[in-house]
């Protein structure tokens, strides 16, 4: 019995960007659909995003004003026009997701504005759109009861995505992606899903390091497979720390949103002095970059465990009623928010690098799209700015979706692809290498590759991480395929990536900071760090954004 599956379009991720999608395309037109969900398709980073998705609603803000907020913030890499397209086009893409019907928080004020708005860092106005403290999981609740219940999308949750298959890797000329290689988790089965158009909606790499807010499928994966099927990758030095995270030892990094700073909240030392002055005139709303090293220089310096975030001065009903979310888990742990401080560390939290592709969402590998965290636009260069991440993810989905149905109905059917082979492999004896080897790849990423890094540090990463790779490729060809050896292949992939960018910039920029180069330069100087197989060696070339 074949285990190949066809499809008009295959989108690999169910986050935002990758059911937006999905929906688009079903709604339009009688195509059937395939979503790919490693986990069920509501457990991805989406879900657990707090603050917001950023838009200019307010009577005094502007699009002008939010496209130069962008651009300072991305520190002289974002792309000036794919910033302004995201912009420009966020209200249509708001407007989409409130009438398939999320329910964001409305404004009680006499203002003028519909919806209440929340300011946070490197943002000069209101415009963050959210519903209470939990937007992500509104938009990714409603975006899942409106495609389970659509004939025309196929849904395959728990099936992990190992590698795509393009004619190259056939020995085929005039390269083209066909499809990708699928483990179905239950059943231990590979199956060959096919389609006209693929889309990686994967999201970012945050377990890559020992210490994050992601959550576990956040694995690097779309970066990883589209890096081996030769697409070039972007920026994989920026890694955003997210300041505040709760910490506990039971917590597991639960983000505490910058929503909270936006609304006055203050970072204190453990003697209960605030700090963020001494390192910017912003304070804390200031960028996320600013504020995450502060906190780390605070620490070490201290050689305190945390420092803490106090909100206790609000109301106690408007912190409970804006943020319920962060209330209820901090009362869980012991931290009554409308009275305590709360301890927090930071966490890694975004990918700005990926899949570099245009502003339709295409890759350089015909056949291949690659949507939100995953991919590489242009939009946040050297740092992202807060909140623009849902909204890259809505704007990029719309966009993909009128450049494939525009396409659709020309592009031929893929061939009948290969079977995956198992012919030459076992059933793994030694887990324990995967476990080990997985643990010591995070560990290092956090103590080499974290905030603060160094040329000695990031070499010492360098060197353990192509050790490591030599060892889990021979793991890899001898033994079947797990979900967590995909994950540990993956995790190598993108440990490799980040390391091998961080060391070809010789300044500290934006996320990049490095003890060696450690005077910011001018922002409007700057170049990406882009990444590809030439001739099978890595090629990094440094290229203009401006």
């Amino acid at each position: 019995m074949s285990n190949q599956y066809l499809h008009d379009v295959l989108i690999i991720g169910s986050g935002a960007s990758g059911l937006s999608l999905a929906l688009q395309l079903a709604q339009s037109s009688d195509n059937n659909i395939a979503v790919i969900s490693k986990a069920i398709i509501s457990e991805g980073a989406t879900f657990y995003a707090q603050g917001g998705i950023s838009a200019v609603l307010d009577n005094q803000d502007s699009i002008e004003s939010h496209v130069q907020d962008t651009l300072k913030v991305g520190n002289g890499l974002c792309d000036p026009e794919i910033v302004k397209f995201v912009v420009e086009n966020g209200l249509e893409s708001i407007q989409w997701l409130i009438d398939i019907g999320v329910k964001f928080t409305r404004s009680s004020a006499s203002d003028g504005n519909e919806y209440h708005l929340h300011q946070e860092g490197g943002h000069s106005h209101r415009r963050i759109l959210h519903s209470a403290d939990s937007t992500g999981q509104a938009i990714e609740s409603t975006l899942e009861s409106r495609v389970r219940n659509h004939a025309n999308i196929d849904l395959f949750e728990h099936h992990s995505a190992i590698d795509l298959i393009t004619k190259h890797k056939m020995g085929l000329e005039n390269n083209r992606c066909h499809g990708v290689y699928v483990l179905d988790q239950q059943s231990g089965n590979i199956k060959v899903f096919r389609a006209k158009t693929v889309v990686l909606a994967t999201g970012g790499a945050g377990k890559v390091y020992l210490y994050t807010s992601n959550p576990d499928i956040c694995t690097g994966d779309g970066i990883a497979m589209a890096w081996r099927a030769g697409c070039a990758i972007a920026n994989m030095e920026f890694i955003q720390f997210h300041p505040t995270c709760l910490y506990h030892p039971d917590a597991k990094s639960f983000l505490i949103s910058e929503a909270l700073r936006g609304e006055g909240a203050k970072l204190i030392r453990p003697d209960g002095t605030p700090f963020l002055k001494r390192y910017d005139s912003r304070e804390e709303l200031a960028p996320r970059d600013i504020v995450a090293r502060a906190i780390d220089h605070e620490m070490k310096r201290l050689g305190a465990d945390c420092v803490y975030l106090d909100i206790s001065h609000r109301d106690c009903n408007f912190i409970i009623e804006h943020f319920p979310t962060i209330y209820a888990k901090c009362l869980q742990f012991g931290f009554d928010i409308t009275k305590d401080p709360i301890p927090v560390v930071p966490a890694a939290h975004y990918t700005c690098g990926g899949v570099m592709i245009d502003k339709h969402g295409r890759t350089d590998l015909p056949g291949l799209y690659a949507i939100g965290e995953v991919s590489c636009s242009g939009l946040h260069g050297a740092n992202r700015m807060a909140s623009n991440s849902l909204l890259e993810c809505v704007v990029f989905a719309h966009s993909a979706y009128r450049d494939i149905k525009s396409s659709l109905d020309s592009t031929p059917l893929p061939p009948e692809l290969s079977e995956w082979d198992e012919t030459q492999v076992t059933n793994s004896d030694e887990d324990v290498v995967v476990s080990h080897n997985w643990d010591e790849i995070r560990r290092f990423m956090w103590d080499y590759v974290g905030i603060v890094r160094s040329t000695k540090r990031l070499k010492r990463a360098q060197n353990r991480i192509r050790l490591l790779q030599a060892e889990i490729q021979e793991y890899y060809s001898n033994f079947k395929v797990t979900n967590d050896l995909i994950e540990l292949r993956n995790i190598a992939v993108v440990a490799s990536l980040i390391i091998d960018s961080a060391l070809s910039r010789k300044e500290s920029r934006g996320l990049h900071y490095t003890i060696d180069y450690p005077v910011q330069p001018v922002i409007d100087s700057g170049k990406s760090t882009i990444l590809e197989i030439n001739n099978s060696q890595i090629k990094i070339t440094a290229t203009d954004n401006q």
